[in-house]
């Protein structure tokens, strides 16, 4: 069987290739150029920079595979980093890299494949994969490693897209992989995580908004939830729900953002105990399935990537298979961010999620 292997440059990815090989698979490497490198910064720790693509090579190398670089600059421009933008602006605070994966790594990304001749794309990511005993079709499962698990990022993959993935290393541990790469010889076995967003290397998100989005409002007021100003900025896409710092407030008690207001340029201000709230909507649901559950379904939803999942009633709704969702919370969670991901789990299986509005 040929398989693709989405080859970043980091230990992971280049480990899942490692597995396969060594498994007896016919592998081919293919590395994403995502961005125009000419544009990013010089600052060390994004992810599909140059020096990553070199690292993909070198491994290929050592591995003895063919490795190619496939541009999907444009795609990615037009889908992830324009998403990036317009959330910003829009007062929410986007996590691109779940339409990273979706759009590209999972589609784009399998259409070569396909052309390849190969039969499946295997990437890096701390997940696992298995079949619903009672109905067969393919369920997407939490890495292992709960500390790396990646099934966050991976929601919004349907049943066509598992059944053409492959998460080599999801039963692993991190330290595991990076055994396994020492043993293997693997040019990266000690390369450092990539952190931040590949097209912010910086980690200067506002000022990266206001390149690409030039009439982007930087004036505004600092409100509280009386409405009464106690301040100024620059701006709502430099903040974020749940913000303690940099708001330039002086009060008798730590004040947090509240919430964004786009069309006014309010950032609404108050204390932390108003940030907890039991409740959240949620848009362009997917769910791993296939269809939506029938009546509300008890799970475990997680709000953003370090949050440790809470109990939760979830209840589908709109026209499609419900795209939308109700979500219920058993205790109130502190600082749900519109513009993050709200993913489903039953125990370890990822059931669904959506986008919070």
């Amino acid at each position: 069987m040929r398989i693709v292997v989405a080859m970043s440059g980091g230990v992971d990815s280049s480990v899942a290739a490692a597995l396969l090989v060594d498994a007896g698979y016919e592998v081919v490497g293919l590395s994403m150029q995502l961005y125009d490198q000419r544009e990013a910064h010089d600052t060390p720790g994004g992810c599909c920079s140059l020096e990553d693509v070199h690292d993909a090579r070198r491994v290929a190398d050592a591995l003895g595979i063919p490795h190619y670089t496939v541009n999907f600059e444009r795609r990615f421009r037009d889908t992830v980093v324009s998403n990036f933008v317009s959330e910003y602006v829009a007062g929410r605070t986007p996590i691109p890299c779940v339409h990273c994966n979706a759009d590209l790594k999972f589609s784009t990304l399998l259409d070569r494949a396909r052309g390849l001749d190969a039969d499946r794309v295997a990437t890096g990511h701390f997940a696992r994969l298995d079949r619903d005993p009672a109905s067969g079709r393919h369920r997407l499962r939490r890495g292992a490693d709960r500390a790396r698990d990646q099934s966050y990022f991976l929601f919004s993959l349907d049943q066509d897209q598992l059944d053409a993935a492959a998460f080599p290393v999801g039963s692993m541990t991190k330290a595991a992989v990076r055994d396994y790469a020492r043993a293997r010889g693997l040019p990266v076995a000690d390369k450092p995580e990539s952190r931040e967003i590949c097209f912010v290397p910086d980690g200067d998100y506002a000022s990266f908004v206001e390149r690409q989005a030039p009439t982007t409002a930087t004036r505004g007021s600092i409100v509280d939830t009386a409405g009464v100003t106690v301040g100024s900025h620059g701006g709502v896409h430099r903040f974020t729900v749940g913000q303690r710092r940099g708001l330039g407030l002086s009060s008798r008690e730590p004040l947090y953002v509240l919430g964004l207001e786009a069309t006014t340029q309010r950032v609404i201000v108050g204390p932390r105990a108003q940030l907890r709230c039991r409740s959240l909507e949620a848009t362009d649901v997917s769910w791993v399935a296939g269809a939506s559950p029938p009546g509300a379904v008890r799970v475990r939803a997680q709000i953003r990537y370090q949050h440790v999942a809470a109990p939760a009633t979830v209840t589908a709704s709109g026209e499609r298979g419900g795209l939308r969702a109700h979500v219920e919370f058993d205790e109130p969670q502190t600082a749900i961010t519109p513009g993050q991901a709200v993913v489903f789990y039953d125990g370890d299986v990822v059931v669904g999620g959506g986008w919070i509005q």
